[in-house]
């Protein structure tokens, strides 16, 4: 799923500017890679490989680093901008055994896959992570079956953004955000959108209204299925039923996250769902009606804040590189305060570290930060499972079935459920 930016646009999920890096180099000790336990002291010049960086946060990074470290520098391997593309390319290398690419950026729903095949480094030992200063789901999400895989480098969560001039205090409970949806249909517009059509966004919607009630879809494990269960049940429930009553607008059912926020900037909606990067382009896009009539809020949930899908990206060791420990100080390099600050200001990425949501100065420029401060503490990664393309698979056509009348919630959770129970057993 594509993690969101602040400012740049990455559709759900593309929060995520993956980064990228080329070749490594020299060698100072250790065996070659392929044992996880093995070569964990080797230093010297290393790849970080990550997708596109369109804000320009790595190149001024890896500078400051390679200027402090001129025996242990970090080569840039740039991948493309699309999620997919990055994937395979880490996979086609991680099969090749490539100890060139040392450092590499995960989306979060790629830990599971890669930890089970044996690709990425535990982060255990002499390479454990201190992760006392972090958001806790930011972690999480870098944990595969109790063991920490890859280290939180940018976060995201979901917001709502409503029209304050219509609906003055936001509603912070799913029951009062259908209420005001009188105030939209007497203004003639769209009550609520968010991101609905069959692509990844609608496993980060779904999952949240599934999340939201208490369900979920596996067990932490991964792979034990979950999802047909009364409070996922009453979670989608609550999603088709704004459907059927016309409280989400039918061409929702088309939208993912930009077609969202274009409705919203025009005008057509009282509260959309959408991530932190639509903020600056609400307010400064030329087309936007809304630039000074739109507020944010958390999710609204059952009984308070809801539970937003956690989108990110991490930064994790390959097991076959030769400088692990070059490549863990780099981990905490990227974690540092004036590193999580410059991802923040230069490139709108949510930070991962909790302090940072309450500096005053950021709060001024970055007026969001407190809010998804909220977001990002209630989150919820999406399965950490190898079998994620599956799981996601099988959320989609049946969530998509189940939101367009063609399949009632109940029958749309038992297929899903199949559909991952025979993914996960092997079958």
């Amino acid at each position: 799923m594509k993690a969101a930016r602040l400012s740049v646009i990455a559709g759900v999920a593309v929060l995520g500017i993956a980064l990228a890096g080329c070749t490594g180099g020299g060698s100072s000790g250790g065996s070659s890679g392929g044992d996880a336990g093995a070569n964990l002291t080797g230093k010297g010049p290393i790849t970080y490989v990550q997708g596109k960086d369109n804000s320009n946060v790595v190149r001024p990074l890896l500078d400051k680093w390679n200027s402090a470290h001129p025996d242990e520098k970090v080569t840039f391997k740039e991948q493309t901008d699309q999620a997919d593309q990055q994937h395979d390319d880490l996979v086609q290398h991680f099969q090749a055994k490539d100890p060139n690419y040392d450092v590499v950026d995960v989306d979060v729903v790629w830990t599971g896959e890669f930890a089970a095949k044996g690709w990425l480094q535990p982060l255990t030992g002499s390479l454990k992570m201190d992760n006392s200063a972090l958001l806790a789901p930011t972690v999480k999400s870098g944990t595969y079956n109790g063991t920490q895989y890859a280290a939180p480098q940018t976060s995201d969560g979901g917001i709502l953004y409503y029209r304050k001039d219509l609906v003055p205090t936001p509603p912070a409970t799913w029951a009062d955000m259908i209420k005001d949806c009188a105030i939209a249909k007497a203004h003639k517009i769209g009550c609520y959108a968010g991101q609905f059509a069959k692509y990844e966004g609608l496993t980060v919607n779904a999952a949240e209204a599934i999340n939201t009630n208490g369900g979920a879809i596996v067990a932490d494990d991964g792979k034990t299925v979950k999802v047909d269960s009364a409070e996922a049940n009453a979670g989608l429930t609550r999603l088709t039923d704004a459907f059927k009553n016309g409280d989400i607008p039918a061409e929702a059912i088309t939208y993912q996250e930009e077609q969202g926020r274009i409705a919203f900037e025009a005008g057509k909606l009282l509260f959309l769902r959408n991530w932190p990067y639509v903020y600056n382009l609400a307010k400064t896009d030329g087309s936007s009606t809304v630039k000074n009539t739109f507020g944010i809020a958390p999710l609204p949930g059952v009984s308070g804040p809801g539970v937003s899908s956690l989108g990110g990206h991490n930064a994790a060791i390959s097991v076959y590189s030769k400088h692990k420990a070059t490549a863990f100080a780099f981990l905490k390099f990227l974690q540092s305060e004036e590193s999580q600050k410059f991802f923040v200001t230069q490139g709108s990425l949510a930070p991962v570290l909790s302090a940072l949501y309450d500096d005053a100065a950021l709060n001024t420029q970055l007026p969001y930060l407190s809010t998804l401060k909220t977001s990002i503490a209630n989150a919820v990664p999406r399965p950490v499972s190898p079998f994620y393309p599956a799981i996601t698979t099988a959320v989609q056509d049946n969530a998509y079935a189940a939101l367009k009348g063609d399949k009632s919630v109940d029958q749309a959770l038992k297929d899903m459920a199949a559909a991952i129970q025979s993914a996960t057993s092997g079958g």
